[in-house]
């Protein structure tokens, strides 16, 4: 199973003159081909031991600060990136042969933008939110259920949820991002924006596919 790419490439001069100008185009672009998701991303953390683990989240928002993903803070992803807050994330664009892979440092967001993206949830979300420990290891799928069920009762539609205390967000803070298109004959294109020493430009490299 191999796929012959033949997408055009990407140059130095036409990038963004940062790696988030650069995303704004190319996530637009995703979203404009009609891809399933464009916010979904891979979440790479890595355990004590250094054993990695990966899964699939939504990015809900991203700007010049970071990109920002919800979940759990009791989760596996969540007590990982608590005991070693490096991370990678991983937007896997395949029908338009790009990816877009950014490392950094991952911070809880405050609560107020907790609780401010939280009630944008859809009502089902927010009870899930409090149903679910996630991570954690339940019996039967009916103990999810009839969590579930209890607290519709308890918070019928209409009523606030209150935001859970172990539920919020982490903002992913990029030292490095790389812009990955497939090209002909696995000559890919692949540049890479990565942070100055000052913290306060970038500089853009090209890597060997």
């Amino acid at each position: 199973m191999r796929e012959h790419y033949r997408a055009a490439g990407i140059d130095e001069t036409g990038l963004g003159g940062t790696p988030f100008q650069q995303f704004t185009r190319w996530f637009q672009e995703a979203v404009g081909s009609g891809l399933y998701e464009p916010n979904a991303m891979v979440v790479g953390t890595v355990d004590a031991a250094g054993r990695p683990s990966s899964r699939t989240v939504l990015m809900k928002s991203f700007d010049e600060r970071g990109f920002v993903f919800y979940t759990n803070y009791g989760s596996r992803k969540g007590r990982e990136l608590a005991g070693n807050p490096h991370v990678s994330l991983l937007f896997p664009w395949h029908p338009i042969a790009r990816q877009v892979i950014v490392t950094g440092v991952a911070h809880r967001t405050g609560r107020d933008e907790t609780a401010a993206y939280f009630r944008t949830r859809p009502h089902g979300s927010q009870l899930g939110a409090w149903a679910s420990a996630q991570s954690s290891v339940v019996g039967a799928r009916e103990e999810l259920d009839r969590a579930y069920a209890e607290l519709a009762d308890r918070y019928p539609p209409g009523e606030q949820v209150p935001v859970p205390p172990e539920w919020g967000g982490f903002r992913v803070v990029p030292e490095a991002v790389e812009f990955w298109q497939g090209r002909e004959n696995r000559l890919h294109d692949r540049l890479r924006y990565v942070r100055t020493p000052d913290g306060e430009g970038w500089r853009i490299e090209r890597l060997s596919p």
